[in-house]
Order: structure tokens, then C-alpha cells, then sequence
């Protein structure tokens, strides 16, 4: 275990949806958890007018923890603190700047402190400029960190641009690019699951795997969210940043160790030896893009994409995405990879699927079991891994039936606290370990390899299909995995493929 050393932790934004629902509950379990250093402050920082008390009231920590005792919340607010900006992030950060020293000396802060930009991503630049002109980026008398959020660029242009702005002001090495998907204790596991076990590793290739699915599927719709999204899309929301992190992690080579650098760069070159796609007819066959419409769930009637609110009633912006493409490097030579995310579709699920190549020579030719073996790695929810393998059926003769090895994250108890993702990432951040994080390559490698499909699909001659919300996608999905393959359509359970899901 690293050491935490002692810190501040600045965040800009503190009033948004995101400090109160996920940051300072993160900040609060890794305190009950003792996980925070001796010596620790919270600043929240953003444009609206609060008292310190004020700001602790709207983080809401009482009714979040009401298991715990009043005194123990109080302990843990008095460590928050407040800052206006006065309406406007791009000032002159001398009053800031007077109250981070101010806490930093109260609190024996070490001058360690993290700048953790939770703001749109027009105002990064902005931000780490003013930064600097107070000296807030100097890590001579103690180390300087700065996180962003997602999203990290609209393009490759517009990620490039927002890589050079930060790097104006900070090194690469201090900033932290978060991916809260990356926080996931099942996603690391693929790390784990690859690297530590040799009944996988030696298998991990072209000579062994059929092809690799990963589906990102969510019950819901587009909710509260519907302005921001008809600007983004699915390929945008999810697939460039979520699950190209997925891909980097099956596709990557070992690293020469568990370093944080070695990881990320193998990630990088994984990145790269995706095949781009940028010829028409390459796109228009390996590519689906779909709109959930109006439909009855359950006996309740769901609205159709165009008509959420903020959402234009002519929109292309798609709700579902699938993308076949394919890698470019000795392992994963014509192995195809399949990844579809999408809104509405019948239950809340991210899995990967390795799907096994069938024995050369089959003597079980008569069986009706899909011959293929399947390790399918659940990073939510019902965590866990499941194999997939045939075993024969108790009488006469050599019946073979599919069966399940499985494992769940639920099983290891109480013992082995889970971390959610941001209190994960967030002391990963604090004790300088950057693994988790995707660095200025990464994104643009990521979007490099995007861009044609979105402007594809900007030119208007790609199709766009319509699916009933709460079903598995356009009819024309299926047609997108070669053979006579389909997708794996999952269930809540893990084990459950019976081919119906509970609606969440």
C-alpha cells in the first residue's frame, strides 16, 4: 500500500451534481475507511455565493450516512470548506489563492494539493492559467495534481486543443484525466485476470479466440440529460472514452511491470494498432447506429428519443451504437472485436465476452450445444466472471450441454470492501498513481480512431434505425457479427441467458 501524504484537495464546480453525489460521499467512505492522511482539507470552489456551513448542508452528508453518528459526520464537515468566485472562473485568484494558504498552513497540507477541475471542459484552460499566475502549478516546496472530467474533447481536434492548453500550464505527469469506468474493480480485474493466471494468458490470441464482444447497455433513457446528449451521441458518450479503455486492456501486450507508466504505455500502442476505418462502404458495413422510439414497457408508455425533453425532434444523434473493427498486430490478427452501447434496451449491463474458437476436430458433431466456449467478464451489475463450457449429460451416449463455472465479487463479503469508483480513483490520485488515469496519447489515439465513423455518420448517407425502447437493438444488429454468431444478449444475473431480461 502506498502512503497518503498529507493534502488538499481544491475543486472547482463544487456546487454541481457531481461534488454532492459522488465526490464528497467517495471522500467521506475513504476518511471512515482511514484511508485519508492525518492531515487533510477540502476546498470547494465555484461561482455562487456560500458559507462554509452552507456548502456542508448541500453536500447533504446527514442523509447519506444516517447509520453514522452525528459526531463522526461533524468531524469529517469540518474538513470542508468554501470559496465564491464571484460568477466567473477566469479572474485574478488572489482571494483563492489567500484562502489555499491559509488552509494549507492551518492544516499542515505539506503544499500538496489537488486541483480537481469538475467543470466543463471549455473552462480547463482558463482555469489551469489562473492557476499558474498565483504559482499553484510549483511542486518545488510540495507536488501539484490536476484532475478532469470527462468529456475530454468533442474531436480529435478539439482533444488536441485541449492537451496544448493544459500542457501551457501544467507537465503531463500532473494531470489526471478520469474515467470513472476505469475505477471499476472488475475492469482492473481484467488485468488480473489476463496477467496473473496462465489457463488464460497462453490463450489470449488469435489461435485460440473466435472474436471479443463488449456490450454497454443501459435500461434507462436520456433522462434530465437530453441537451447535452443530442450534441454528444452514444459513439461520443460512451465508445470513444468507457469502452476504448475496454479494448486497451484485452488488447494490450504485458507490460514489464505493474508500473503505472508501463501499463499505460502498452495501453497506448494498443490504441494504435486498431485498424481505422475511413473508406465509405468499409464504414457503412461495419458500423450501426440506431434511435430508441416510443413504446410500452410493462404497461407503461416510454417516450421515443425525439420526444425527451431538449432533445430536437428531427435529431440523427444516435441512442445506439455498434462498431466491428478489427487490430492490427500479431496477436490479434483477424480476430474481430464487436462493441455496441445504447439507451433503452431491456436491462442495465457492461460485459465483455471472449468468445473461444471451436476444437478442430469435433466428435461431439450430433450435439446441440453452440460449441464455442465463453469467458465473460461482468464488470456490472452482478459482478464477476463466468465460464462457459460443454460437460456431458448423465445417461447413455455423449449428450453435451453448455455449463457454468462462475465467480462473484459478492462472495469474497464483507471482508473485502468494494470501492466505488470515484473513491477509488480519487486516492489513486492522492497517492500519485496514475495507472487508472488516460494520458494526453491515449485520448487522441482514441479519438483518431473515432473521428471517421462520426464524420461518417455526419454526412448523412449513413442509415440510422429505429428500435422499440426496451428491446436489444435495430433488427439489423445480429447482421453486424459475422457467421452464424449473434450477440450475446445479457441478463441482470450473470449466469441468466435464457433470453429474457427483468426490467429495471
Amino acid at each position: 500500500m502506498r502512503k497518503t501524504e498529507n493534502q488538499l484537495l481544491v475543486i472547482f464546480g463544487a456546487s454541481g451534481d457531481l461534488t454532492a453525489r459522488k465526490l464528497v460521499p467517495a471522500l467521506y467512505k475513504l476518511y471512515k475507511d482511514k484511508h485519508l492522511p492525518e492531515h487533510f482539507a477540502v476546498l470547494g470552489v465555484a461561482r455562487s455565493f456560500m458559507t462554509d456551513e452552507e456548502f456542508r448542508k448541500r453536500v447533504a452528508l446527514e442523509s447519506k450516512y444516517l447509520d453514522d453518528s452525528e459526531e463522526f459526520i461533524a468531524t469529517f464537515s469540518e474538513k470542508l470548506f468554501y470559496e465564491d468566485l464571484h460568477k466567473k472562473y477566469d479572474v485574478d485568484y488572489r482571494e483563492l489563492n489567500e484562502r489555499i494558504q491559509d488552509l494549507n498552513t492551518t492544516y499542515q497540507c505539506d503544499n500538496n494539493i489537488i486541483f480537481y477541475l469538475s467543470t466543463p471542459p471549455s473552462l480547463f484552460e482558463a482555469i489551469a492559467k489562473n492557476l499558474t499566475a498565483k504559482g499553484l502549478n510549483d511542486e518545488r516546496l510540495g507536488w501539484k495534481r490536476l484532475i478532469v472530467e470527462k468529456p475530454f474533447g468533442y474531436s480529435l481536434e478539439t482533444a488536441k486543443s485541449l492537451n496544448d492548453g493544459l500542457h501551457r500550464y501544467f507537465k503531463e505527469s500532473q494531470i489526471y484525466r478520469i474515467d470513472h469506468y476505469l475505477g471499476k474493480e472488475t475492469v482492473q480485474n481484467i488485468l488480473v485476470t489476463r496477467f496473473a493466471n496462465s489457463i488464460f494468458e497462453p490463450l489470449w490470441n488469435r489461435d485460440y479466440i473466435h472474436h471479443v464482444e463488449i456490450t454497454n447497455a443501459e435500461s434507462g433513457g436520456v433522462e434530465s440529460r437530453g441537451g447535452y446528449y443530442d450534441k454528444s451521441g452514444a459513439l461520443r458518450d460512451m465508445f470513444q472514452s468507457h469502452l476504448l479503455q475496454l479494448v486497451a486492456l484485452i488488447v494490450m501486450e504485458p507490460p514489464l511491470s505493474a508500473n503505472p507508466e508501463e501499463i499505460r504505455n502498452e495501453k497506448m500502442k494498443a490504441l494504435k494498432s486498431l485498424r481505422l476505418m475511413t473508406d465509405p462502404k468499409v464504414l457503412e458495413e461495419n458500423t450501426i447506429r440506431g434511435q430508441y422510439l416510443a413504446s410500452e414497457i410493462e404497461g407503461e408508455k416510454v417516450k421515443g428519443y425525439r420526444e425527451e425533453v431538449d432533445v430536437d425532434p428531427d435529431s440523427t444523434t444516435e441512442t445506439y451504437a455498434a462498431v466491428k473493427f478489427y487490430v492490427d498486430n500479431w496477436r490479434w490478427a483477424d480476430v474481430p472485436f464487436y462493441v455496441r452501447t445504447a439507451k433503452r434496451m431491456p436491462t442495465k449491463v457492461t460485459e465483455v465476452v471472449i468468445h473461444f474458437k471451436s476444437p478442430h476436430h469435433q466428435i461431439f458433431k450430433n450435439s446441440d450445444m453452440n460449441k464455442d466456449n465463453k469467458l465473460i467478464i461482468r464488470i456490472q451489475p452482478d459482478e464477476g466472471i463466468l465460464v462457459k463450457f460443454g460437460v456431458k449429460v448423465p445417461g447413455q451416449g455423449f449428450a453435451v450441454e453448455r455449463g457454468n463455472l462462475d465467480f462473484y465479487y459478492e462472495s469474497l463479503g464483507d471482508e473485502s470492501h468494494i470501492m466505488e469508483a470515484y473513491e477509488r480513483l480519487l486516492l489513486d490520485a492522492m497517492q500519485g498513481d496514475a495507472t487508472l488515469y488516460a494520458r494526453a496519447d491515449e485520448v487522441e489515439a482514441a479519438w483518431r480512431f473515432t473521428d471517421p465513423i462520426l464524420d461518417h455518420w455526419k454526412k448523412g448517407d449513413a442509415k440510422i434505425y429505429g428500435y422499440s425502447a426496451g428491446v436489444w437493438g435495430p433488427q439489423h444488429a445480429d447482421e453486424l457479427i459475422e457467421g452464424k454468431s449473434m450477440w450475446r444478449n445479457p441478463c441482470e444475473n450473470l449466469a441468466d441467458d435464457a433470453g429474457y431480461c427483468v426490467i429495471e
